[in-house]
């Protein structure tokens, strides 16, 4: 299992961060160089505890779906999205959000996850995905964090 953190500051409260991370249309906009869309599930709004989107994006050149539900939710501190379905044998992400002190936040994604195949997949995790999956979140939040000016 691959483990990594991403630590973005943002010029906004906790709130709206919180909210504008579980907005779908805001992910699909962050997510547009992999033409990522909601095609199952919540598709639309601000997804809650319990809710379930299905997301289907291109990354290396071929098409994936990933269904993930909210499977924790403290506003505006933190909250949980699994994968109940898709690419990976784990996919957990928290997403943790803490005041900065100056009206801005410090958002804090803790990913772990799992390639499926045993030895290929722990393969790809380590000399693949574990650089591309890093640098897909921070691309994710910059556009989160421009949002907010």
């Amino acid at each position: 299992m691959k483990h990594f953190e991403v630590v973005t500051a943002i010029a906004a409260p906790p709130d709206q961060v919180f909210a504008v991370c579980l907005d779908v249309e805001a992910h699909t906009r962050s997510m547009a160089d992999s033409a990522e869309r909601a095609v199952g599930g919540r598709t639309r709004g601000e997804l809650s505890l319990g809710d379930t989107v299905t997301f289907q994006a291109r990354h290396f050149g071929l098409t994936w779906r990933l269904k993930a539900r909210i499977t924790s939710y403290d506003r505006p501190r933190r909250f949980v999205d699994e994968q109940e379905s898709g690419p990976f044998a784990l996919w957990r992400h928290a997403h943790h959000f803490e005041p900065d002190g100056n009206g801005g936040t410090i958002m804090r994604d803790v990913i772990d996850f799992a390639s499926p195949l045993g030895p290929v997949g722990r393969i790809a995790d380590r000399f693949v995905l574990g650089r591309y999956m890093p640098h897909l979140i921070r691309t994710r939040n910059a556009y989160l964090a421009s949002t907010f000016g």
